[in-house]
């Protein structure tokens, strides 16, 4: 039977073909081609006769196609057939598709959708026929009838894809008819169905499915929607990511998801490179991709960036056409996070309306940590996006060596968490990563060298860090020895901050170590003074650094050695004795130094101490050679005055005078290495050798003994330096006894400190340290008189003391503390001298202060931050009791000296050190107010349960009793300086309270207290009284109510615009009063105000943005869109209504003011233009949302009412006001013609702001009336339209101006010229007002 179906077919016509295959019954044709197709014999041969005989124009035929498509597609399905004889089958019948008629192409499409519905699909290899059928489908143009209607094909086509979409697809097909849509024509709407429809299996489906799924919906997405593919998978994976990491911090058992978790990684791998190659093939989808996270940008950051997210941008950096795009997009992403958690972190109002979003640094550092489970293509980016970071926001200048952020406090600390994040970035994929690790530390080393004019700090930093990780890894870095060369051409501090950096490799690398030797004996000979220097500074870092056999541990000195988490045994790798030799051999090499200038030799006295402290066994060496230097300078001569050469000190060449030699330095250094001899050092020697360095020791003591008496003995013309002397700095020898002036008071100082130091609470020493004060201060009295009678400034002695601080904080308990009975006599000889003890005391507050503004201090320890720290404690809590016991009003009740008082002095070094621990030793707070515990009677046990807050808050109660004792004095007696200072003491402690506890709500309610109820005329008191009182405000909850009360007070003092209209006063703040009122106060609230209006800015572009958001992802998730978005711009909304509202209030009192014409008119103009730029922004969101059912809330209508009836009339009032005031001012008099320019720039920048506020306005009313007609609520109906809005030029008021200003110079004629040209332009403008 098929032979003969197959030979008919090969005749011309078809009529007896046709006739042959009417005679078979449908089962007989169909179980045919069963057994052919099963045999795979000549199946497409047959299947083709089939279709000739059975043409589409008759019924049967057309019948008869339609059982053999059924029976086709099940034995397709049925997976008996080889693969080639189902391919071929298939391929067959998608060639006759376009043959047959509408009715039977719906016919089978339905029964697609019925066998997906109802899973009889097996191998679903029969939908390759599905699109071809939909597609011919779609071509038809007649009429087709089904049970919803009569609709042509296109429609119908619509009706099967909507329906195959609401049907449930089977976990095994969704690859395949994903795959089918693509080979199909679909419109925009039948896009969005699909894709919602694929985008809603991804949970259903396993992890390993969902690459292809991905790749084959990418493909669909040629055809439209891309940026809801893109949401939808990066939606998808940031809820995979995020259940991951609750499941991990919630599981105890983190192995048994350790696996799920690599499995999940590699997975979002492969996606990653399937979107970047899909983006590489069509540009739009990374566009799109671009657009999607900026968009979120504006709403809720996390629902757009994730860590998967940022990996994929990341990814696209490859592709130079979005490079530049992604980055910028990255780097912005991060600073808005930074700069939200800083306005949120600032501000309780935000806090509770706001919940703390995940940051974007947190998700960047997550994808380093990922980088290494398969998303090696992202490594490149990390690293270019850690330099961007580090380059773009790292400190920008340099002031006195020290980097300076220029900018806002809010955008310096942004600038500086976005350049830590960069470093971050670097360091944790330089770990996890070794195929890069050549790179990044290339990188570095080129900023470190090539950047020598911009501070290099954060790069030096992390260059340590790297260097401290991987030592061992390094030592065979070329990079690090080629960096080596460029020393000598690099600033000291950026050589200093180099060596430092690399310390750990040189205790691993011989080569490493070598080559920077053969560096610094280079530069030890250069002909450029820093070159030398930093030789000397690498040869001392060497020296500290390589210890010797026999010297003191670590744990026997005062310090620990430098970089202690570095793991390496030294002397296992090196020997000691070879150290020795290498040392000394150092050690020979800085002794040439000591012929050079002065800036070498000082850096080799303050280096020696650290090296011999680190170095015992060279300790013969250092002293040695410091006695030598020593003996150059000294008078052996016992009777000989006085007993140093300070002639040979000082070098002259030319015309020119320098200092050749540091003798006060080289004798501290002196001094600091003898006291540490004697006690570390000599007790352990034994011998022959022991004898020989004591004697050297005495031969030190004895020459510093020496020194002290005949510097005692010395009188002013002894050193041929008295009052008449010249100590100019315009002649040479006023700048050589400049010089040996501040030489000897150097002398004094490290006198004073050395007899104190073997004192032993002597009496006689006591009055030798006396002495030797009264010596310092003759020279220092004539330097401040010569100072001020030339009318120039000169550093003040105390800046740079030669006593260290250690002795500082010794010295001050001594005085102050010391009650031990046996030492009552010695310290009544200093303590009967208030002077010395006004001098110790400044001498401390100046070694704080160095430490404020350089990071470290002057002298012996002065870079170890732990014994800094440990003399700020003694130091704070000698200062402390001082000022506690004898408070400023008693002792300045009997004084007569001009100058602060010791308590005054006392509680400004509070203030530097409070401000110093919090800017250094934040980690340490706890350990520092412990410190302070003054009875030291706590127990441990006791101890460990005491928190910050509960420290602080002690502290911080003793401060406000002074506060008080201070406020309830007379105005007269009222010490504005005490006063400032106690406000700021209170300020920095106040920020160690958690807001939340008690004990700041406690701090809130004082200072609100003494706002009310105490009332000074000291302008910078109430300034800082009220700026405690708003940080400590803005913490508990929003100062809008506080603002609006206060400025119903600053209209009270002040008086109305109306002079006519008398003001009740209201008295909420006793603080404001008629003098604090303007500019102080007014200026302070206005400036709380700014920073209300930029919180209300920040929400209202928070929920504009979430309403964007919800309108791209609404479909994708309606439910949860509707339901948790809405209800939270609810809550968001009405608080901006309610800040609004009270603010119109606030600004409502403040334009009735009569405010003083200057900063006070300027600022409060600009701020109404920011409150009706913000106005204009929350209307425009209204705009936005008003087009959903539920309008806009009453408590808009509210609002628009308040500010159209509260405000605008009142702002036209004010600029009226404002240029009244400026034109009644009276004539200048001959006098005062000659400020004519200053007054002309004050008038201009008055009157600058008010055309801006005028457009603000107007813009206000513009954005209204487009609401009144989007709500059909009339919202104008509260605005009242201003006439007094007149800019016109009038030119007969002009000119005579203009003929009053220029009388005496100009011409008779020129006045009627001046009338004629200015009259026609108003006539001008008058007519155009009319119309």
């Amino acid at each position: 039977m098929d032979l003969k179906i197959l030979s008919l077919a090969t005749d011309k016509t078809t009529d007896k073909l046709q006739e042959f295959l009417q005679t078979l019954k449908t089962d007989d044709l169909t179980q045919l081609l069963q057994s052919q197709a099963v045999k795979g014999r000549a199946v497409g041969a047959f299947l083709r006769a089939v279709f000739k005989g059975s043409p589409c124009s008759e019924e049967d035929g057309a019948l008869r196609r339609s059982k053999v498509y059924s029976c086709c597609i099940q034995l397709i399905e049925s997976g008996e057939l080889q693969q080639e004889v189902a391919s071929e089958i298939i391929g067959l019948l998608m060639l006759e598709v376009h043959h047959l008629p509408g009715p039977l192409l719906v016919e089978l499409a339905s029964e697609f959708v019925g066998a997906i519905k109802e899973d009889r699909l097996v191998n679903g290899k029969s939908l390759e026929l599905l699109p071809v059928i939909l597609t011919a489908l779609a071509t038809k143009k007649e009429v087709l009838t089904c049970g919803k209607g009569d609709l042509n094909g296109e429609e119908y086509k619509r009706q099967l894809i909507d329906s195959l979409c609401s049907v449930r697809w089977a976990q095994r097909y969704v690859i395949q008819l994903t795959s089918m849509f693509k080979d199909v024509h679909l419109t925009t709407e039948e896009m969005d169905l699909v894709v919602a429809k694929v985008l809603a299996m991804f949970p259903k489906l396993n992890l390993q499915e969902i690459p292809p799924l991905v790749y084959q919906l990418l493909v669909l997405s040629s055809k439209g929607s891309r940026r809801r593919v893109l949401h939808g998978i990066i939606a998808f994976f940031n809820e995979l990511d995020r259940q991951h990491s609750e499941e991990q911090s919630g599981d105890e058992l983190s192995e048994l998801v350790a696996a799920p978790a690599d499995e999940l990684y590699h997975v979002e791998g492969t996606i990653i490179l399937h979107i970047v190659f899909a983006i590489k093939l069509d540009c739009e989808l990374g566009r799109e991709l671009l657009k999607h996270v900026k968009a979120g940008q504006q709403g809720d950051t996390s629902k757009s960036l994730c860590p998967f997210s940022v990996a994929l941008l990341l990814s696209l950096t490859r592709m130079q056409r979005f490079e530049e795009q992604v980055f910028d997009l990255l780097k912005t992403s991060v600073v808005k996070s930074f700069k939200d958690l800083q306005l949120l972190q600032g501000s309780k109002f935000l806090q509770t309306l706001v919940p703390q979003r995940a940051c974007v640094s947190s998700m960047v550092l997550e994808v380093v940590k990922n980088s290494v489970r398969s998303w090696d293509h992202v490594t490149q980016g990390l690293i270019e996006f850690g330099f961007i970071l580090m380059d773009s926001y790292g400190p920008k200048k340099t002031l006195g060596g020290k980097a300076v952020e220029i900018g806002s406090s809010l955008s310096k600390m942004t600038n500086q968490h976005a350049c830590k994040l960069g470093a971050d970035i670097l360091l944790e994929t330089f770990k996890i990563h070794e195929m890069i690790r050549q790179e990044i530390l290339e990188q570095v080393l080129n900023r470190v060298v090539t950047r020598t004019s911009s501070p290099i700090n954060h790069f030096l930093d992390l260059l340590s860090d790297i260097v401290t990780y991987a030592p061992l890894i390094l030592q065979s870095c070329s990079k690090v020895t080629e960096t080596f060369d460029y020393l000598s051409f690099l600033p000291l501090q950026t050589v200093q901050g180099l060596l430092k950096a690399v310390q750990p490799l040189l205790k691993v690398s011989m080569s490493v170590r070598d080559s920077l030797i053969l560096v610094l004996r280079k530069a030890m000979f250069a002909s450029q003074l820093d070159a030398r220097k930093s030789a000397v500074a690498g040869f001392l870092l060497l020296l500290k650094n390589f210890k010797v056999l026999g010297s003191l541990s670590s744990s026997q000195c005062s310090q620990s050695i430098g970089i202690t988490q570095v793991q390496v045994d030294v002397h296992s790798r090196y020997n000691a004795v070879a150290n020795e030799t290498f040392c000394l051999e150092i050690i020979d090499s800085l002794r040439r130094c000591l012929g050079q200038q002065a800036d070498v030799r000082l850096m080799l006295y303050e280096g020696f101490y650290d090296v011999l402290r680190r170095n015992s066994q060279l300790a013969s060496s250092i002293m040695q050679t410091l006695f030598s230097q020593l003996k150059l300078f000294y008078e052996p001569e016992p009777d000989l005055l006085p007993p140093l050469k300070l002639g040979a000190c000082v070098l002259t060449q030319g015309s020119q005078i320098f200092l050749q030699e540091p003798l006060d330095h080289l004798l501290s250094c002196v001094h600091h290495c003898l006291a540490w001899y004697k006690s570390r050092v000599i007790p352990l020697q034994q011998g022959d050798e022991g004898e020989e360095e004591e004697g050297l020791c005495h031969e030190l003591d004895d020459m510093l003994e020496s020194i002290t008496v005949r510097m005692i003995k010395s009188e002013l013309e002894d050193f041929e330096l008295d009052k008449s002397a010249d100590f100019s700095q315009s002649t040479s020898t006023g700048i050589k006894n400049h010089i040996c002036a501040c030489l000897i008071m150097g002398v004094c100082e490290v006198l004073i400190e050395y007899n104190f130091s073997i004192s032993n609470f002597s009496k006689s020493k006591f009055e030798e340290i006396l002495s030797l004060f009264m010596c310092y201060k003759k020279f220092s009295d004539i330097l401040n008189e010569k100072a001020g009678k030339g009318k120039m400034k000169m550093t003040s002695r105390t800046n740079d003391s030669l006593l260290s601080m250690k002795f500082v904080s010794d010295l001050l308990t001594a005085l102050f503390r010391d009650s031990i009975q046996s030492h009552e006599e010695s310290l009544s000889v200093l303590r009967s001298s208030n002077e010395f003890m006004h001098y110790a005391v400044n001498v401390g507050v100046q070694k704080v202060q160095q430490l404020i503004r350089r990071g470290c201090v002057s002298g012996p320890d002065g870079q170890n931050p732990d014994k800094i720290f440990q003399n700020l404690c003694d130091l704070t809590r000698v200062l402390l009791w001082r000022y506690t016991s004898i408070p400023t009003s008693v002792e300045e009740s009997g004084r007569k000296e001009k100058g602060k008082s010791i308590s005054l002095l006392c509680l400004e070094g509070l203030q530097k050190t409070f401000s110093a621990v919090q800017e250094f030793y934040q980690p340490r707070i706890q350990q520092f107010l412990r410190a302070l515990d003054v009875t030291g009677t706590e127990e441990e046990g006791e101890d460990a349960g005491v928190t910050v807050t509960q420290r602080a808050t002690f502290q911080i109660r003793q401060f406000q009793r002074s506060l008080l004792n201070l406020l309830s004095s007379e105005e007269e007696d009222f010490n504005s300086k005490e006063a400032l200072l106690l406000i700021a003491i209170l300020s920095t402690l106040s920020r160690l309270l958690e807001p939340s506890s008690a004990q700041f709500m406690q701090m809130l309610s004082w200072t609100s207290k003494i706002c009310k109820e105490y009332s000074r005329e000291d302008a910078s008191f109430c300034k800082s009284l009220m700026s405690l009182f708003f940080s400590l405000h803005v913490l508990h909850k929003s100062p809008v109510t506080l603002l609006r009360d206060l400025s119903q007070d600053i209209h009270g003092q002040l008086g109305d615009i109306d002079e006519d209209i008398e003001i009740e006063k209201t008295n909420h703040f006793a603080v404001v009063n008629l003098r604090t009122a303007a500019p102080t106060v007014c200026l302070l609230v206005l400036s709380q105000a700014e920073k209300v209006l930029e919180e209300v800015d920040w929400l209202i572009a928070k929920i504009k943005g979430s309403v964007n958001q919800e309108t791209v992802s609404d479909e994708v998730t309606p439910e949860d869109a509707s339901s948790q978005a809405v209800p939270s711009n609810l809550l968001i909304e009405k608080a901006i209504i309610m800040q609004l509202g009270t603010l119109v209030t606030f600004f409502h009192e403040l334009v009735q003011t009569a405010l003083p014409s200057g900063s006070c008119v300027d600022t409060l103009l600009k701020d109404l233009s920011k409150i009706y730029s913000t106005l204009t922004a929350f209307v425009k969101y209204c705009l936005q949302v008003c087009q959903s059912s539920r309008g806009i809330p009453n408590t808009v209508e509210k609002l628009v009412k308040l500010s159209g009836s509260h405000l605008t009339p009142l702002c036209y009032s004010f600029i009226s006001y404002v240029q009244n005031k400026r034109s009644n001012n009276p004539k200048c008099t001959e006098k005062e013609k000659a400020a004519a320019g200053t007054i002309m720039a004050k008038v201009l920048r008055e009157t600058k702001p008010i055309p801006n506020l005028v457009f603000a306005i107007e813009q206000y009313e513009k954005f209204l009336i487009h609401l009144s007609k989007k709500s059909k609520v009339n919202l104008m109906q509260h605005m009242k339209l201003s006439t007094s809005r007149d800019f016109k030029i009038k030119g007969n008021i002009l000119d005579m101006v203009l003929r009053e200003d220029g009388e005496d110079g100009s011409e008779e004629g020129t006045a009627p010229a001046h009338t004629e040209q200015n009259r026609e332009p108003a006539k001008k403008k008058r007519k155009i007002c009319l119309s």
